[in-house]
């Protein structure tokens, strides 16, 4: 729906073209936030996994085999366990915003929350995850893994799952970094 232009002062008042929306900007727009829950639920779903595969890498025959017996893998598991709690809180902020219509922050304030925590959470995904390869491979190398080769197995499919949340999270950042951009060039999150 467009409005008219109004005539103030002897000044034609035209109606900014930001709060003219096309029905096919509109399907843009849903495609775009869609797109965010899509990537930001399969972090989630990875990231989970992850902590739950690594918090449950212990064997009760072998007191020495067990995750929290080194430090890199309890850095996996509570990395994935908070970036899935993010990843959650960001769907349901994304299923508030596409049911209401509105940020639960303000604006400004949504913009560089999203992108800022997405970077943050990315880089603490990435680094534990590496340690966790690192302490991986290290485990092989002394032969941890041909006695006990069920906690090695489990604690890779752990890291692996925890490196797919990593790229899900990063093409979820590389959505709220557009919309930064889009923001700091239109005043408005939205590109359209």
């Amino acid at each position: 729906m467009m409005r008219s232009p109004q005539v103030r002062n002897g000044v034609v008042d035209t109606p900014s073209p930001s709060h003219f929306h096309s029905s096919v900007s509109v399907h843009k727009l849903r495609r775009f936030n869609i797109l965010v829950i899509v990537f930001r639920f399969a972090c989630f779903c990875f990231s989970l996994a992850s902590a739950l595969f690594m918090f449950t890498n212990s064997r009760r025959d072998d007191d020495l085999d067990q995750w929290h017996h080194f430090d890199a893998f309890r850095f996996v598991a509570v990395a994935g366990a908070i970036v899935a709690l993010y990843s959650l809180f960001e769907v349901g902020a994304s299923v508030w915003e596409i049911s209401r219509g509105a940020t639960v922050f303000p604006e400004v304030a949504q913009v560089w929350f999203d992108f800022g925590h997405d970077q943050v959470f990315a880089y603490l995904l990435l680094s534990a995850e590496s340690a966790g390869t690192s302490l991986a491979r290290s485990l092989k190398e002394i032969d941890t893994c041909t006695v006990n080769n069920a906690f090695c197995v489990q604690s890779d499919i752990s890291i692996a799952l925890g490196f797919a949340g990593f790229m899900f999270l990063g093409f979820s950042s590389l959505l709220s970094g557009f919309r930064v951009v889009s923001f700091i060039i239109n005043g408005s999150r939205f590109h359209v």
